[in-house]
């Protein structure tokens, strides 16, 4: 089976754009112009990556974002008309891994999904278990434990500890976490590490506001304390 991309676009024209660019790169696409379509579609037919349009007629990009991520693993880019900071960060709270801005080049959409592959078939770079207090991390089974208890993340989630894990106490900038975690280089953007490393905290800090083991280093980034 090839590559799937699904893509929820309700704009016809940049729908068939994106939808010509990604056949050029050898991938499946299955189209969709509205949330319940996507939702039916993706049931039927898991997707490797998922773009989703944050303005969308009936449920918005944002619920389809939650509904996939309640059930899948599965990469998903938000694509928004602008770059507000509130579309961005509520786009990567419901679960996304990335956005994408309109108007984007389909070079840029294709390098960004490629990174994403790449980065769900790459092998961790750690394979050590890892404890640090209650918290325990298992790469080579893709298991994290906090007191005891299964904790679920998703795959962006688990890389970023995982990474984060490989030097404990070391300190990792944005710029490093963004090329190691997500393939980028220099068209990352480091709000993408800040809104992951939240919902990370959510997860396996007691107390995320005050975290005992994903810290941040003020101007400098952010260590796992050991």
């Amino acid at each position: 089976m090839g590559t799937r991309i699904l893509t929820v676009e309700d704009d016809e024209r940049i729908r068939t754009a994106v939808k010509l660019a990604l056949e050029d790169e050898g991938w499946i696409v299955d189209e969709a112009d509205n949330g319940e379509e996507a939702l039916e579609l993706f049931a039927r037919h898991p997707s490797d990556v998922v773009l989703i349009d944050i303005m969308l007629p009936g449920i918005d990009g944002f619920e389809v974002c939650r509904s996939i991520r309640r059930n899948s693993d599965v990469p998903i880019v938000m694509v928004t008309a602008r770059a507000d900071t509130h579309d961005v960060v509520a786009g990567l709270e419901a679960g996304a891994d990335d956005y994408l801005t309109k108007p984007f080049a389909p070079k840029e959409l294709s390098a960004r999904i490629r990174a994403l592959l790449r980065r769900v078939r790459a092998t961790d770079p750690l394979s050590a278990h890892v404890r640090l207090g209650d918290l325990e991390i298992i790469p080579d089974e893709g298991v994290v434990t906090r007191a005891g208890a299964e904790v679920h993340l998703t795959k962006t989630e688990f890389r970023l500890l995982v990474e984060l894990a490989s030097s404990p106490g070391r300190v990792f900038s944005r710029e490093v976490l963004l090329e190691r975690v997500w393939g980028y280089g220099y068209f990352g953007d480091g709000r993408l590490v800040d809104v992951h490393i939240r919902r990370l905290r959510t997860k396996v800090e007691a107390d995320p506001a005050n975290p005992r083991h994903v810290v941040t280093v003020r101007g400098l980034g952010y260590k796992l304390q050991p």
